[in-house]
């Protein structure tokens, strides 16, 4: 086996851990609201996350397109092959971090600023392709703050809309339709989160000129959705306890319209082709109606910890990998 070819079924295999590792991290993302709130029992709930994550993940590749091409021209990357291997290892890290204290961060953030640190490491700042990494940005930046918005107006819509409705009867309607709604939600993460896999296998591919376009191949495609899938079949308990209950009490009505939410404005993100952060969509639709719902019933030290956490998780992951970059480029 050649050096190149060695070099990219290492990169491949990183990829396949980090969807892999993706998977049980945010699996809670799409069903923590499900589950505490009863509508599902955690074991039907990740196996229904699991399903409809694969075929999320099957459906789309334009995300994937975003990030092969958007952050860094894969034509023209110096040290290609370090840069993605740096990178995958500092998102990989952070990741583990992350799900080891139970904080949910953001793999996207992670995955982005680990591959804009590797590169700005190996041939300076002016190695990232600007215009389309400030539009990745605004993405990540703008999603949040848009489910807050939306979570808050759709809780406010059924409220008023079911106040006068028997609180029993309503809650048990509610509870089927969360089924609905949790397997709505983990759909629409398969089509964001797994394509970011995608996007970085498809450009080692580029870069060590296996290829000479940005499409994702299906076997590309398949193998990152198959991984995503089995990644969400794992599990991520850690941290549905923070996002199923540090953050507000989850009643089925507002666990249904943070699921309406996150989907709404994640489907609205892939279908633009942009990568945003399902961690951070998903929490920030459950602030939006819980602060609809009562200010004083949502947990605003957690959110404050979660918050410090997004805002640190760019610079932190860019860091790791430009340190990661530099020790392997040592030996290589």
């Amino acid at each position: 086996m050649d050096t190149i070819l060695l070099i990219t079924v290492i990169i491949v295999l990183l990829a396949v851990a980090f969807d892999f590792i993706n998977g049980f991290h945010d699996t809670a993302n799409a069903i923590a609201t499900s589950v505490s709130t009863k509508a599902l029992k955690p074991r039907h709930a990740i196996i229904l996350a699991a399903t409809m994550n694969f075929v999320g993940a099957m459906t789309f590749t334009g995300v994937a397109k975003t990030i092969t091409k958007d952050i860094v021209n894969p034509f023209e990357l110096e040290n290609g092959s370090l840069v993605i291997v740096a990178a995958l290892i500092a998102a990989i890290a952070w990741n583990l971090i992350t799900w080891y204290f139970g904080i949910p961060s953001s793999s996207s953030h992670a995955l982005i600023g680990s591959i804009a640190g590797a590169a700005i490491a190996a041939a300076g700042i002016h190695s990232l392709n600007y215009s389309g990494f400030l539009n990745i940005i605004k993405a990540l930046l703008i999603s949040p703050l848009l489910a807050f918005a939306i979570g808050f107006t759709v809780y406010g819509i059924l409220k008023l809309v079911f106040k006068n409705s028997n609180l029993s009867k309503t809650n048990k309607r509610f509870r089927t339709v969360q089924i609905a709604t949790a397997a709505l939600q983990s759909y629409s993460h398969g089509t964001n989160d797994a394509q970011k896999a995608m996007g970085i296998i498809t450009m080692a591919l580029i870069v060590n000129n296996y290829q000479q376009t940005d499409d994702i191949q299906f076997w590309v495609q398949f193998v990152c959705a198959l991984a995503m899938g089995l990644g969400t079949a794992m599990g991520g308990w850690r941290i549905i306890k923070t996002i199923g209950g540090k953050i507000m009490k989850i009643r089925p009505v507002s666990g249904v319209a943070a699921d309406l939410t996150g989907a709404a404005v994640i489907f609205g993100a892939t279908f633009i082709h942009l990568p945003v952060s399902t961690t951070h969509v998903i929490s920030s639709s459950i602030l939006g109606v819980g602060a609809s719902h009562r200010l004083r019933g949502v947990k605003w030290g957690t959110a404050q910890r979660m918050l410090i956490t997004w805002v640190i998780t760019l610079p932190i992951s860019a860091t790791l990998a430009g340190i990661s970059y530099y020790i392997l480029n040592l030996f290589f």
